[in-house]
């Protein structure tokens, strides 16, 4: 049971370091206001990643996987990434100065991270497809202990990397000249842009 936590740790890992729409925006607030709200947006996509964890592992992400429930995730997370990316681009062409509140920001900060994780269509599909993976690990009829123990091992390594890609960001923040600042908000802003078109053409 140990090699299978550690089989979901790793598919933690994998999941959440894939580049994405909460990485570029842990990197643009992480650049703007440092440490603490980079974890939080962080910390906030794990309300999304718990919930299609839940449903996935429970199996209720099939049921969830209909026109009438992926459209309207698919067109509110289109709209959101659209208005993230704009925020992200303005910021490149104007760096932002640290927010003045930082209560307001760490709540800001939060939120986009769940609002970005629980409105990604993308989850239901591969929590829908988890059943698959665990079968490529050794169990093809996985019972309770099982989805208890992958779940457990999938939220600590994202747990884990909350604090590891906000520590990298911080790093980053300090290290890289305004230039770089720039730079990295314009690729944020057209990665989210990027995305935010990718999910519009799923609604078409």
């Amino acid at each position: 049971m140990f090699s299978f936590f550690l089989a979901a740790m790793l598919l933690g890992f994998v999941f959440n370091a894939a580049p994405g729409a909460v990485f570029s925006e842990t990197l643009r607030r992480g650049l703007r206001d440092g440490y603490k709200p980079a974890l939080l947006v962080q910390i906030g996509s794990l309300v999304g990643d718990a919930t299609w964890a839940a449903l996935g592992l429970t199996g209720l992400a099939l049921l969830l996987d209909s026109a009438q429930i992926r459209y309207p995730l698919t067109l509110a997370s289109a709209l959101y990434l659209t208005w993230l990316g704009y925020q992200s681009l303005r910021d490149a062409h104007r760096p932002p100065q640290p927010s003045d509140d930082g209560q307001v920001a760490a709540g800001g900060a939060f939120a986009a991270g769940a609002a970005l994780s629980l409105t990604n269509p993308q989850n239901i599909v591969y929590w829908a497809a988890m059943g698959g993976a665990m079968a490529a690990i050794g169990v093809a009829q996985p019972t309770p202990t099982h989805l208890a123990v992958f779940f457990a091992g999938f939220m600590v390594s994202s747990l884990l990397w909350c604090f590891i890609c906000a520590g990298l960001v911080d790093w980053f923040r300090r290290a890289a000249s305004l230039l770089w600042h720039r730079l990295t908000y314009a690729a944020c802003g057209v990665v989210l842009l990027g995305l935010a078109g990718m999910s519009a053409m799923e609604l078409m």
